[in-house]
């Protein structure tokens, strides 16, 4: 087992949503010091460039990456190329980076949009490569997921330490709430909000509500992820989830008794409704390095309400 606590550690996205909690974590429950954590921002350090990744690099022995350009349904078909370009460049020319500089330890954070369109319930690793993800984000996962080869063939060409981690959907404290570029959770909540303010009796959700989806409270994939930094080193990908699955109707209806909020759901069927299911197989990660979730959705969502009502809403 790694302790972190001794260790230098780059965590790129460390200003993002999940890398706050991250961040957090390492500090308060690990006892990392702030002065061996390198936590530098895209204005700081665009990824994109070699040289930066070069420079990012430098004297860590770890390496946790969480920088990605991330969005919605909307945001994956409106910026398909980006989407590709930004995630893959930043994660192969990292890897490289660090296993030039001869980096004791990479994690690289892969995406649910890896797996294919119709992978059965729940998803298992070993379905990764049993067809072609879903389209409207298949471009993103798809580059996710080469992080995965790269790993992989760096591992037994070089002996790279590097691990990769598959997180489902997740929301929590922090997440973003801006419609063009939101998940479904924190739009969903958004949208009650400015429907109780404007005294409105409906909003819009795209696609039919049929999909299903499984989400993850922020804290615990932080935890989860530290957890595969601390003990895993095996090449396999590990699934991080709930392993729980609801539908986006019930979501829905689940946020707006919340949220006390009686008006009506529209569903706006000539939107995309996304993967048809989503649900993780979890048992590797629990096997491997003992995790399991522990925020059950109603409370993980209730705790989300009461952060953007007392933070996000008060700047309007």
């Amino acid at each position: 087992m790694i302790d972190l606590a001794k260790k230098k550690i780059l965590v790129t996205g460390a200003h993002g949503f999940l890398g706050m909690h991250v961040v957090r974590n390492l500090i308060e429950k690990r006892g990392a010091l702030k002065e061996n954590l390198f936590l530098p921002s895209i204005e700081e350090m665009d990824l994109r460039k070699w040289e930066n990744c070069q420079r990012a690099v430098k004297g860590q022995n770890i390496v946790i990456h969480l920088a990605a350009k991330v969005g919605g349904i909307g945001a994956n078909k409106e910026k398909p190329g980006e989407f590709f370009y930004d995630n893959l460049i930043m994660g192969i020319q990292l890897i490289e980076a660090a296993r030039q500089a001869k980096v004791e330890k990479f994690v690289a954070i892969g995406t649910i949009c890896a797996y294919p369109k119709f992978t059965p319930v729940p998803f298992k690793e070993g379905d990764l490569w049993k067809g072609y993800p879903e389209e409207t984000n298949a471009p993103y996962g798809l580059a996710k997921k080469m992080l995965l080869v790269q790993a992989q063939a760096y591992c037994q060409q070089y002996g790279f330490n590097a691990i990769y981690l598959l997180p489902v959907n997740l929301y929590g404290p922090g997440d973003n709430f801006n419609l063009e570029t939101s998940h479904v959770i924190p739009a969903t909540i958004r949208k009650i909000y400015e429907a109780k303010c404007s005294k409105r009796d409906s909003i819009e959700i795209w696609g039919t509500g049929k999909a299903t989806r499984e989400f993850l409270y922020v804290e615990d994939a932080a935890e989860g992820i530290i957890l595969a930094t601390e003990k895993y080193n095996a090449s396999e990908p590990v699934n991080l989830g709930s392993g729980m699955e609801i539908s986006i109707k019930n979501l829905a209806e689940l946020i707006c008794k919340l949220m006390d909020f009686k008006g009506e759901i529209r569903w706006d069927t000539s939107k995309p409704d996304g993967q048809p299911r989503r649900m993780l197989d979890t048992s590797r990660a629990e096997k491997e390095f003992g995790f399991r979730s522990l925020t059950p959705l109603e409370k993980g969502l209730q705790e989300t309400i009461t952060w953007f009502l007392k933070t996000y809403a008060r700047k309007e």
